[in-house]
Protein backbone atom coordinates (compact mmCIF):
# COMPACT_ATOMS: atom_id res chain seq x y z
CA UNK A 1 0.00 0.00 0.00
CA UNK A 2 3.01 2.05 0.98
CA UNK A 3 4.82 1.58 -2.25
CA UNK A 4 1.65 1.98 -4.23
CA UNK A 5 0.79 5.55 -2.64
CA UNK A 6 4.63 6.29 -2.89
CA UNK A 7 4.58 5.29 -6.51
CA UNK A 8 1.15 7.46 -7.14
CA UNK A 9 2.68 10.32 -5.60
CA UNK A 10 5.73 10.34 -7.54
CA UNK A 11 4.06 9.97 -10.73
CA UNK A 12 2.02 13.30 -9.89
CA UNK A 13 5.40 15.42 -9.19
CA UNK A 14 6.57 14.20 -12.00
CA UNK A 15 3.81 15.18 -14.13
CA UNK A 16 3.39 18.45 -12.58
CA UNK A 17 6.64 19.31 -13.04
CA UNK A 18 6.78 18.20 -16.95
CA UNK A 19 3.53 20.86 -17.19
CA UNK A 20 5.66 23.50 -15.14
CA UNK A 21 8.48 23.40 -17.10
CA UNK A 22 6.14 23.71 -20.67
CA UNK A 23 4.71 26.66 -19.23
CA UNK A 24 8.04 28.34 -18.31
CA UNK A 25 9.36 27.42 -21.92
CA UNK A 26 6.57 29.19 -23.55
CA UNK A 27 6.25 32.01 -21.96
CA UNK A 28 10.26 32.35 -22.60
CA UNK A 29 9.00 34.55 -25.71
CA UNK A 30 10.90 35.71 -28.66
CA UNK A 31 13.40 37.79 -27.82
CA UNK A 32 15.34 38.37 -31.31
CA UNK A 33 11.94 39.11 -32.93
CA UNK A 34 11.11 41.58 -30.37
CA UNK A 35 14.58 43.19 -30.53
CA UNK A 36 14.04 43.36 -34.43
CA UNK A 37 10.76 44.96 -33.90
CA UNK A 38 12.01 47.29 -31.24
CA UNK A 39 14.91 48.25 -33.82
CA UNK A 40 12.17 48.61 -36.90
CA UNK A 41 10.08 51.21 -34.65
CA UNK A 42 13.16 53.38 -33.56
CA UNK A 43 14.47 53.37 -36.82
CA UNK A 44 10.63 54.67 -38.52
CA UNK A 45 10.35 57.22 -35.94
CA UNK A 46 14.23 58.56 -36.63
CA UNK A 47 13.17 58.93 -40.20
CA UNK A 48 9.86 60.47 -39.74
CA UNK A 49 11.12 63.16 -37.26
CA UNK A 50 13.83 63.92 -39.68
CA UNK A 51 11.85 64.17 -42.29
CA UNK A 52 9.31 66.31 -40.67
CA UNK A 53 11.83 68.20 -38.40
CA UNK A 54 11.85 71.31 -40.82
CA UNK A 55 8.17 71.59 -41.68
CA UNK A 56 7.34 71.28 -37.49
CA UNK A 57 10.38 73.62 -36.90
CA UNK A 58 8.48 76.17 -39.13
CA UNK A 59 5.38 75.24 -37.46
CA UNK A 60 6.66 76.21 -34.28
CA UNK A 61 8.37 79.67 -34.94
CA UNK A 62 5.09 80.80 -37.24
CA UNK A 63 2.78 80.14 -33.59
CA UNK A 64 5.69 81.61 -31.71
CA UNK A 65 5.90 84.86 -33.60
CA UNK A 66 1.93 85.23 -33.75
CA UNK A 67 1.48 84.87 -30.09
CA UNK A 68 4.51 87.20 -29.50
CA UNK A 69 2.48 89.79 -31.95
CA UNK A 70 -0.54 90.08 -28.86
Amino acid sequence: MLRMLRTTTTTKLHTLRTAWGEVLRSEAGDVPGWVLIVLMTAGLVALIWALAAPALGALFEQAITRVSGF
